[in-house]
């Protein structure tokens, strides 16, 4: 057996993916000893550990990650490189996998979604919603041909094609005492709004926290959860405030039932809504005419959005 053997890799792809051997075995429907035969003859060959075993199951050691990168790049590659065959076919059919953040599914379905299929009714799509870290990592193990991601963290393995920048506002229902506060808010000024935030571990909350610690003052939010359907319906409400970008509430702010009042903290003033890919991955044909469509009309979304802010100053 080479030690490289696409079959094998996937064997190692499986462990650490399901978390064991067995259960790697049960979805490959092969034994459970051959998983860790192969495994520990690749281990062999190539002179260095693969997983190392715990509690839980097993995990990948860095020689093992570096296998599952090669592994990922090499199947997204091969499934990239059919698409295009398929394409020169004139089969113009194809699947696109896309991970995204909450916020963004109203600017999708708001209208940028209907513009592709209306070009391309035979392709497909899915979407999946995710945490920031967790858009990044599906990205970069190429489950997902794009991510649309809120400020994600450095990553070298990561290809920009559109940074917008979004700031973080204070929505606020139409008709609160905030919303006819002169100027930008500081977070000092929320004192004694009922607030409602995203939970600790969330990109935009760590966001806020960084600004909190740079104000010198500290939040205490009546509600946290996960979800920014939530937020915007306790704003919507009339039970607070929240803390989130703009266009996570972009229908109902150009309705006027909310108002996006500007903060003053730099921190809060300086965040992205960035398109991403793996950096090196060719992208299938779908995924790329996806990938285009989106960077046009989310630009174009943004330079009308700055358009009207001007006209309102």
């Amino acid at each position: 057996m080479h030690s490289l053997d696409a079959r094998y890799l996937r064997y190692l792809a499986e462990a650490v993916g399901c978390g064991s051997v067995r259960a790697a075995a049960d979805k490959l429907n092969v034994n459970a000893s051959a998983v860790s035969r192969q495994l520990a003859r690749m281990e062999v060959q190539l002179a260095t550990p693969l997983i190392e075993r715990h509690r839980r199951g097993v995990r990948a050691t860095p020689a093992g990650s570096l296998l599952l990168d090669y592994y990922r790049r090499q199947t997204s590659d091969r499934e990239d490189i059919l698409a295009k065959l398929t394409e020169l076919k004139g089969l113009r059919r194809g699947h696109i996998d896309v991970v995204l953040g909450e916020g963004f599914v109203g600017d999708l379905m708001s209208g940028l979604l209907q513009g592709f299929w209306a070009r391309h009714p035979d392709l497909t799509m899915t979407l999946d919603l995710a945490a920031t870290n967790d858009v990044v990592r599906r990205v970069v193990e190429d489950e997902a041909h794009l991510g649309l991601v809120y400020n994600p963290p450095p990553e070298p393995r990561l290809r920009t094609h559109l940074a917008m920048p979004h700031p973080i506002r204070v929505l606020v229902r139409d008709g609160h005492p905030l919303a006819g506060h002169p100027g930008p808010v500081r977070l000092a000024d929320l004192a004694g709004h009922r607030l409602g935030t995203m939970h600790p571990a969330t990109g935009i909350r760590q966001i806020i926290a960084a600004a909190e610690r740079a104000e010198g003052v500290r939040l205490e939010p009546a509600l946290t959860t996960g979800s920014i359907g939530v937020l915007t319906q306790f704003v919507a409400s009339g039970a607070g405030i929240t803390l989130l970008p703009a266009f996570c509430a972009a229908q109902e702010v150009a309705e006027g039932s909310l108002a996006a009042l500007p903060l003053a903290d730099p921190g809060l003033n300086a965040v992205e809504a960035r398109i991403v890919t793996r950096l090196g991955r060719q992208l299938s044909p779908a995924a790329a005419k996806l990938l285009q469509h989106l960077a046009r009309g989310m630009a174009g979304d943004a330079r009308t959005a700055r358009s009207c802010g001007r006209a309102a100053l």
